[in-house]
């Protein structure tokens, strides 16, 4: 069977594919943004491991082997899963393989927002991080902790679920908002305008569908606490991004820890990325060599279910 890799996974990652040929797997690595071999390695390929570039009515067309998609990762927004159905291409993602990876990196932007970390990074690069006066003094005096916090979470799947605990040893407060009650969370459930306005540090855990689409609009972001922090490890589009800059820096926001945008690679005038109280990083949330060992293996068993005519893991479509 011929497997497209639509993402670089870098040395390890490949010396692990080249075992799968004992399973009689070849795979062949084509990085998404180049879109034309990735197109050319699709025409003869029965399963594509897909990281983020869309996986449209167009790219199945032009993959007639094609028999599965294996999502790496859990997000299928950007896969056209009625195009796939409609052609017979199965469809899988992999729920808890990145769960560790993006908690530690949620924790990670809470921490860099409340403590300026890309605002002293900046500085201490120019040589003017150890600044005393004016703007540089403000910074230093308005620094915060986890401790003492009330951190909402946007959502109660699995990693929102991992954080609870962490957060908690710090000894923040933790509540949630979602649409059905999760007791073994063991924390107060809250209905999300309540939430914006209870919480400190509001964080994001939701996939993008037609009904979370800016869901942190004008309105939403006008609830929340001055000075407080908004965090998003989920999706880009969850958020009204022309809404955000204007809170950040009005002032009303304090800060924002974002690893996802609405667009990405995101063009080089993005407000966004010109903000010192913005830290960034580019959906990397997930990325960890520990999660990807974990999803090729679920990548595999999936490739030997498929070939062996058994029933997929977590198949969604």
């Amino acid at each position: 069977m011929k497997v497209v890799c639509g993402y670089d996974p870098g040395k390890l990652s490949i010396a692990l594919f080249a075992g799968w040929a004992n399973n009689g797997v070849q795979v062949v690595v084509s990085p998404e943004e180049d879109t034309v071999r990735l197109a050319s390695e699709l025409r003869d390929a029965d399963v594509l491991l897909h990281i983020l570039e869309p996986v449209t009515d167009e790219v199945l067309a032009g993959a007639p082997r094609l028999r599965l998609v294996q999502k790496i990762g859990v997000g299928v927004n950007t896969i056209d899963l009625q195009a796939a159905h409609r052609r017979r291409v199965a469809v899988a993602n992999m729920p808890g393989t990145n769960t560790q990876a993006v908690a530690e990196a949620t924790l990670m932007l809470m921490l860099a927002a409340l403590r300026n970390l890309t605002g002293f990074d900046r500085a201490c690069r120019l040589g003017k991080g150890w600044a005393q006066e004016g703007e540089a003094r403000e910074r230093r005096n308005s620094l915060g902790e986890l401790c003492g916090r009330t951190v909402g979470l946007v959502g109660a799947g699995a990693v929102a679920s991992r954080l609870v605990g962490p957060l908690r040893a710090l000894g923040s407060r933790v509540i949630y908002t979602a649409r059905s009650e999760h007791p073994d969370l063991e924390i107060e459930r809250y209905g999300l305008d309540d939430l914006l306005e209870a919480s400190d540090i509001v964080s994001l855990h939701l996939p993008l569908t037609s009904e979370t689409e800016r869901l942190i609009d004008w309105a939403a972001l006008a609830r929340m606490k001055p000075g407080a922090v908004l965090i998003n490890t989920a999706r880009g589009g969850l958020v009204e991004e022309a809404a955000l800059v204007e809170a950040l820096t009005s002032g009303h926001l304090r800060a924002a820890g974002l690893d996802v945008l609405s667009e990405e690679p995101p063009p080089p005038d993005h407000p966004l990325l010109s903000l010192g109280n913005v830290s960034v990083t580019p959906h990397v949330a997930w990325l960890t060599q520990e999660t990807l060992t974990r999803s090729f293996d679920i990548a595999l068993e999936n490739i030997c279910r498929l070939r062996e005519g058994h029933d997929l893991l977590f198949r969604v479509a």
